[in-house]
């Protein structure tokens, strides 16, 4: 990623600041939401913003659309509050923690799965103990069996790079690494997807900066990023990914913030 993109980022950031946005009433809560919306979209929810501030404010659940869709953005919402109570204390990242954000946000769509390895349940966040493969011709991730052992590793990596605080540039892609590794391991039957946006932002919480949304609309671009980097071994196209999709959710915010805030009121009769 050129260098010009994160100078880009650092002024969008610097703006978005002095504007106070994060600081209008209830600001965090529906920008939330809208993650929550987007991460679930992802993995093929129909919910929309809307149906979802329905659903958190009211309890009104959109007409016709699968209750499940439903419980799994009931669900992540628990779990990125657990994740934003969690950051405070700045809980490390281990196996079990990310097991508890696993559980949670497959809580209510979980089950347990029995075969030729054992028997597990995907609603308490175990480990999975199976093959799994991404899609229609995609390939297999690794052999369950070295799942546990490359989770410990990768915990330990970001338990000691977290201690460094570095630049805004260097703590988003601390982040933007944590989700890339994590997927390529692949540690559950379902909800990794969820989990790894969701560890994203944790780190983003603990480093109290603005979250990344992967928005729901650039999911093939996503996908193919994440294949890139898998195929070829590096980092760099899901870096870039990422950072487009920062520069993208800051610009979007400050637009907004400045439409609203120039719209005039007449009394309507």
């Amino acid at each position: 990623m050129e260098q010009g993109v994160w100078q880009e980022i650092e002024l969008l950031y610097q703006k978005f600041q002095k504007l106070g946005i994060s600081e209008a009433v209830d600001y965090d809560k529906y920008y939330l939401y809208s993650l929550i919306t987007h991460s679930t979209a992802i993995e093929g929810s129909t919910l929309t913003e809307l149906d979802t501030q329905l659903l958190f404010d009211e309890g009104v659940t959109a007409k016709g659309k699968p209750l499940v869709h439903h419980l799994m953005n009931e669900d992540l919402k628990q779990a990125y509050e657990l994740a934003k109570t969690e950051s405070g204390s700045l809980v490390p990242i281990t196996p079990a923690f990310l097991k508890r954000l696993n559980a949670m946000l497959m809580r209510t769509t979980g089950s347990v799965h029995s075969v030729l390895g054992g028997s597990f349940d995907s609603s308490k966040g175990e480990f999975r103990l199976c093959g799994v493969t991404a899609g229609v011709g995609g390939h297999s991730y690794m052999n369950y069996l070295k799942v546990p052992a490359k989770v410990d590793e990768l915990c330990a990596i970001l338990q000691e790079k977290q201690k460094k605080m570095g630049t805004l540039r260097e703590q988003y892609e601390l982040s933007f690494n944590a989700h890339l590794n994590l997927v390529t391991i692949h540690p559950w039957v379902d909800g990794n997807g969820r989990t790894v946006r969701l560890l994203m932002n944790y780190i983003q919480f603990c480093y109290h900066l603005f979250p990344t949304k992967i928005f729901k609309e650039d999911r093939e671009e996503y996908i193919l990023s994440l294949r890139q980097c898998q195929n070829e071994e590096t980092n760099q196209p899901f870096l870039d990914f990422m950072a487009r999709q920062l520069k993208k959710s800051l610009s979007i915010e400050i637009e907004r913030f400045n439409v609203s805030r120039k719209k005039g009121f007449s009394f309507m009769f």
